[in-house]
């Protein structure tokens, strides 16, 4: 099956600029910040909150919350599938639903290089839009700071998300129990390799495209269903899912087996894989999630997956176990066993 995405194309052309690149008066809080927020931001991610140019905003939630903030300094910006700012929505996003929330808010800030191009200020800025509008959340709050040309690396972004928590939902590692079922929601290591495929000296052939996307639909529809059978929800961004299935291990004191063969993974991005040394297990995702669920719906929930959004190529992929706690163990196709570790290091920096 294609990697591609379905993908909503908006109509925002670029208002006309007094520059055509950033420079330090941008940042300046002056005249030319007013404008570059007016005729960008305010005028593109127009709501009732954001329209009061206030330094916050007032927010009403009934009952617990869920609250998450993370920054992106991917490298390149613009990647096959995405940009930093579609990448920067999608994993605030995907971290409050991790949680088991549903996210509503959230907060948008930017440091800006001195040089960047106005125009690609402006594309980001439109795939903040799409991602906003794909996953139902509003901008409400932000800020914007410009450093010195060599200070900084075009642009960093920084997100924080809130949302109401799920009435069903009771995520947490303490509810995760031995024989409970560990689900994949998708296939590893797409975003990774879509990355690497525009990194400077490793570009190669290849129509993958990064798996960034909202979570958050799907996480609710499978909250509505199976609600506090799902134990534990967590999306295997930076270090992979071996670093998330580490976590759990560790944090449970209990074991994880896992089964190679069940373990979703693009052809493509399995041969690009093999060519760099890889181990999927431990590249980038920005489109999957792990799911440790009770074994009793662990079939009718990976069924269910399946029929939703992003969660075609969904696969029980293992099981918590009593035997070797703290310890990830992966039975191979070919029968073999060995210890899944933590990674040391980082094996690709400045992918998200």
């Amino acid at each position: 099956m294609s990697n591609k995405k379905i993908r909503i194309q908006l109509d925002c052309p670029m208002p006309e600029m007094d520059f055509d690149i950033i420079t330090m008066g941008h940042g300046s809080g002056g005249l030319l910040t007013n404008k570059l927020l007016e005729s960008g931001v305010f005028n593109l991610l127009k709501n009732d909150k954001l329209d009061t140019h206030h330094d916050g905003a007032v927010l009403s939630f009934d009952g617990p919350m869920a609250f998450s903030t993370d920054s992106f300094v991917i490298s390149p910006i613009f990647f096959p599938g995405g940009n930093i700012g579609e990448l920067a929505v999608n994993g605030t996003v995907n971290d409050v639903a991790m949680c088991g929330a549903i996210p509503k808010y959230i907060s948008l800030s930017f440091i800006l290089e001195e040089g960047l191009r106005m125009k690609d200020f402006w594309d980001i800025l439109v795939g903040v839009k799409g991602a906003c509008e794909r996953a139902g959340v509003t901008v409400v709050t932000g800020d914007t700071k410009v450093v010195e040309k060599g200070k900084g690396d075009k642009v960093f972004v920084n997100t924080t998300g809130v949302g109401a928590l799920h009435p069903r939902a009771a995520i947490s590692p303490a509810r995760i129990r031995p024989g409970d079922k560990i689900v994949l929601s998708g296939n590893l290591a797409t975003h990774g390799v879509a990355i690497l495929s525009v990194r400077q000296g490793l570009e190669f052939e290849t129509n993958i495209e990064s798996d960034t996307c909202n979570l958050n639909h799907t996480i609710k529809a499978l909250l509505d269903d199976f609600g506090q059978d799902i134990h534990l929800l967590r999306d295997p961004t930076r270090g992979g899912a071996a670093t998330v299935l580490n976590e759990i291990a560790r944090d449970t004191r209990l074991g994880v087996e896992l089964q190679q063969r069940y373990l979703p993974v693009d052809e493509q991005v399995e041969g690009a894989c093999e060519i760099l040394g890889l181990d999927p297990l431990y590249v980038a995702n920005e489109g999957v999630f792990i799911a440790v669920v009770s074994p009793d719906i662990a079939e009718p929930f990976t069924e269910k997956l399946r029929t939703l959004e992003n969660g075609q190529h969904a696969a029980i992929i293992g099981e918590v176990v009593e035997a070797h706690p703290r310890q990830v163990v992966l039975s191979s196709s070919i029968g073999g066993k060995r210890v899944v570790s933590m990674p040391i290091g980082e094996q690709l920096p400045r992918i998200c």
